[in-house]
């Protein structure tokens, strides 16, 4: 595939920073000097988009976050996670706006089909309620007056005006492995997520996906979240990675993945078969290490190999359909140097929604 592809890193917003998995450092928690560190740091290195986590229970809140990094950022784009259960959407469609102009165009929203705190939803009515939101949301930011009347939103109403002004709704990216999760994708996202998989295993997710939107007379494209462990040598990138679990005790790595809101779900749950089908060195297939899995919920694997290795195995996404990396390792700062200086100048890259 000859067209720019959208590498991003992450902001570990959510408390999810370490030197060692599982050993918490006071200087790698989530706070607004060190993730503002991780985003400069990310623009610097040449990074297209930059992912701000949220969960409601752990770290700094991501819409807080990138307002306040709005003024300090010249060129990258800025991949909100949103929870859907947190807002009414009118609200959420203000502060989107808002943060839309703040960036001069260059927000896009990762929306989370996320319970309302404290409340715990099914799956499936769960997802069908991110539907209506996603829809309505859409409605309302292209400035338009809307009335839905849905299992969950029930609204008739004017938009705000500043969504008004600006008639723009950023690119949704959503992810889920669920029936539930993979349906409301193909009716509402312009970028369907995944976390790490085999070859064989993304292909078939891509084709799926492709199939379901088609239904609703639409077209997906495609992230990949997975960790980068790139090193001078493959040697070296192995040695790293099997130093980053060095330290971690089972019973803490189990609860790190708990604390989660998430970690019930499908996608945690292939992420897990996936350790299990890894050799005893944790490779799942050529370069894939599934032992960060160990220590934290979702995305539960990193490419780890030296930079030609990194590089053949994103390309090799890249020709299964893949349009945006979101790539993250530990410490966080210091790897997005390691990648930055590595791999992106191998790989033809670009913002998948350039700022209008």
């Amino acid at each position: 595939m000859s067209s720019p592809v959208e590498i991003a890193w992450f902001s570990a917003l959510c408390d999810d920073d370490y030197r060692l998995l599982g050993v918490p450092e006071a200087d790698l928690r989530s706070s607004w000097d060190h993730c503002r560190s991780i985003a400069t740091t990310a623009e610097a290195a040449g990074f297209d988009n930059l992912l701000l986590p949220s969960g409601y229970t752990l770290g700094i809140d991501s819409t807080t976050f990138a307002a306040g990094m709005a003024g300090f950022l010249e060129r990258m784009h800025l991949l909100l996670a949103v929870r859907v259960g947190e807002l009414v959407v009118p609200q959420l469609a203000r502060q989107l706006a808002s943060l839309d102009e703040m960036l001069g165009g260059r927000l896009t929203v990762n929306i989370i089909s996320s319970d309302i705190p404290g409340e715990t939803l099914e799956s499936a009515p769960r997802y069908r309620r991110t539907l209506e939101v996603m829809q309505v949301l859409r409605s309302l930011m292209a400035g338009e007056h809307t009335e839905f009347h849905g299992e969950f939103v029930d609204i008739d109403l004017d938009p705000p005006r500043i969504a008004t002004d600006r008639r723009r709704c950023p690119p949704l990216y959503f992810g889920g492995l669920s029936e539930a999760a993979r349906d409301t994708a193909a009716a509402g996202a312009d970028v369907y997520l995944m976390w790490p998989d085999t070859l064989d295993a993304v292909a078939a997710t891509v084709d799926d996906l492709r199939t379901r939107a088609a239904r609703h007379d639409r077209t997906l494209r495609f992230g990949y979240r997975v960790h980068v462990v790139v090193r001078r040598s493959e040697a070296e990138a192995r040695a790293a990675a099997a130093n980053l679990v060095s330290c971690l005790d089972p019973v803490e790595g189990e609860a790190i993945r708990r604390r989660s809101l998430d970690s019930g779900s499908a996608g945690v749950a292939r992420q897990g078969e996936l350790r299990d089908l890894a050799d005893e060195d944790g490779y799942v297939e050529a370069n894939l290490w599934t032992g960060v899995g160990r220590a934290r919920s979702g995305c539960g694997a990193a490419i780890v190999g030296d930079p030609d290795q990194v590089v053949a195995k994103l390309l090799a996404y890249r020709e299964l359909g893949i349009d945006a990396f979101i790539l993250s390792g530990y410490p966080h700062r210091d790897e997005c140097e390691l990648v930055g200086q590595h791999v992106l100048p191998r790989i033809d890259h670009a913002p998948l929604y350039p700022a209008p």
